[in-house]
């Protein structure tokens, strides 16, 4: 079996790679853009607003996924937001610092290896821990063949808080918005025998409960 790696975009190379699966799966897949090559800034290293991942297949680039800090929680009206009963912007600022995922994608022939898509999600969290953020927040097509939301919702914990109908991606689909309670996850499966959740949260269990935790009040708060 072929080790999975996963690392920042922070090299020339990092980022030719990155920018072949975007081309592959973004451009010409899904054709939800036009081309990919201003997707990925020349150079990452200090960018504090975005980081980049990409994840290997042995030495194959196999997905990529893209952290955006402190994103705008309020859209602009033409995107028609629609929230949830109980669920406002009031009540998303109050509950914690975001994160957004997005441009998290797979090659097709990478798909049904579900690790890929796991252990960008682990880097990805352990990084947002590392700098304090306590939420991620994301944006999922409805009914499109490859959603990651039957993955986000089951096998994560995200929660649906809304929906909206236009954003800057191609496409006509609905976007349901998803929320995640990084806390509230870790608590569910940090003692779960499952090997995914093993793989999930392996090398994050000092990290979380370290000084991260202690900042928001203890863990058993957060439950």
């Amino acid at each position: 079996m072929s080790v999975i790696t996963v690392t920042k975009v922070l090299s020339p190379r990092d980022r030719l790679e990155a920018l072949e699966v975007i081309e592959e799966v973004f451009v010409r897949e899904k054709q939800w853009m036009k081309e990919a090559a201003e997707q990925i800034p020349d150079s990452l290293d200090g960018n504090s607003e975005y980081s980049w991942f990409i994840a290997r297949v042995g030495d194959r680039p196999a997905g990529v996924m893209r952290l955006f800090y402190d994103p705008p929680l309020e859209l602009p009206e033409a995107c028609q937001v629609r929230f949830a009963p109980g669920v406002d912007l009031e009540t998303l600022r109050a509950a914690g610092q975001y994160v957004e995922i997005g441009r998290f994608m797979i090659r097709p022939q990478f798909r049904r290896q579900h690790r890929v898509a796991l252990r960008l999600m682990r880097a990805a969290t352990g990084e947002v821990v590392e700098r304090g953020y306590t939420h991620f927040i994301t944006d999922v097509f409805e009914g499109e063949e490859h959603s990651p939301l039957n993955f986000h919702t089951r096998v994560l914990g995200f929660e649906v808080i809304g929906s909206h109908l236009y954003g800057e991606l191609n496409c006509g689909s609905t976007r349901i918005i998803l929320t995640l309670d990084i806390i509230k996850l870790y608590n569910r499966v940090k003692d779960s025998r499952s090997r995914l959740y093993q793989e999930l949260v392996e090398g994050l269990r000092g990290k979380i409960e370290g000084g991260y935790g202690k900042r928001r009040g203890g863990l058993s708060a957060q439950v």
